[in-house]
């Protein structure tokens, strides 16, 4: 069934303050596109764009529509909410995923106003959701652009801190291994790897990597975990940047301490990144 999905299209990270999320990102040494709204919703968003996925931050504007659980999420925590999974044709996955027999929903269409110095754009979307069981422990749905020439600007991709991509997801669960037959029928055989402790995914250059609450202290033992949330829940990315001293000067230079000195990868805690724990690692 892999075949439809072609990677990770987007990370969404939900924030309670829109403007302060920006800034904390900006610090981080990303650059953000102008402030999106989605139309219909009560939700709105900046993105920090990368040639082939992105981070979405995104919040609630308007408690009076829809937010798509967004509103639920924030009352428990910020952070990683969601996944969107990439393909060039939504209906045609939509068809794939029925076939192998998973009761996705229809595919939806979405857009939102983005706000250019030029005038507001729509940008448009087409979404299949999937449901809980097939993709478990993870909030995720596939997204195909239909206008991506309006979401990638040269200016937008260019990052003060080097940044070139999302290469990895870690979500915390229980029990790891049982993940790995739905996921196995999701993205097919052969992109799931396991051991009794850890479960990875290929989802083209990214890998989600589904780990035990112990397992996350030992990836990142700099770190002070004690407050993190129970499992399950998506606990952090790593982006891959040029040059990793060059980042994390960048980073420190903007007043935000890394987790550890800076050698083939360093580590942003969550406190700093809206519940994110942000790591960065040197470029493939």
């Amino acid at each position: 069934m892999s075949a439809p999905i072609t990677g990770i299209d987007h990370l969404l990270v939900g924030v309670r303050d829109l403007e302060a999320a920006r800034e904390r990102y900006r610090r981080l040494g990303f650059t953000c596109t102008p402030r999106g709204s989605h139309i219909g919703w009560g939700t709105a968003n900046y993105c920090i764009m990368f040639p082939d996925d992105y981070v979405e931050l995104i919040g609630v504007v308007d408690r009076t529509k829809e937010t798509n659980g967004l509103d639920t999420f924030l009352a428990r925590r910020e952070g990683l909410k969601g996944v969107a999974l990439a393909s060039d044709e939504a209906d045609g996955g939509y068809a794939a995923l029925h076939a192998a027999g998973i009761a996705a929903a229809p595919p939806r269409d979405l857009a939102r106003n983005l706000e250019l110095p030029e005038g507001t754009v729509q940008p448009r979307f087409k979404l299949v959701h999937l449901p809980p069981e097939a993709a478990p422990h993870l909030t995720a749905f596939i997204c195909q652009h239909l206008t991506p020439e309006m979401v990638r600007r040269p200016a937008w991709l260019a990052h003060p801190n080097g940044a070139t991509g999302i290469r990895a997801v870690t979500v915390v669960v229980d029990d790891p291994p049982a993940l790995a037959d739905a996921y196995s029928r999701l993205f097919g055989h052969g992109a799931t790897t396991h051991t009794d402790e850890l479960l990875t995914v290929r989802c083209g250059r990214t890998a989600l990597l589904f780990v035990r609450p112990d397992d996350l202290d030992d990836f990142y033992p700099e770190l002070d975990l004690d407050d993190a949330p129970a499992p399950p829940y998506i606990a952090g990315m790593t982006v891959a940047v040029t040059d990793v001293a060059e980042a994390a000067r960048v980073i420190e230079a903007n007043g935000v301490a890394s987790a550890a000195n800076p050698g083939s990868a360093f580590v942003v805690p969550p406190d700093e990144a809206c519940g994110v724990i942000v790591e960065f690692c040197a470029e493939n």
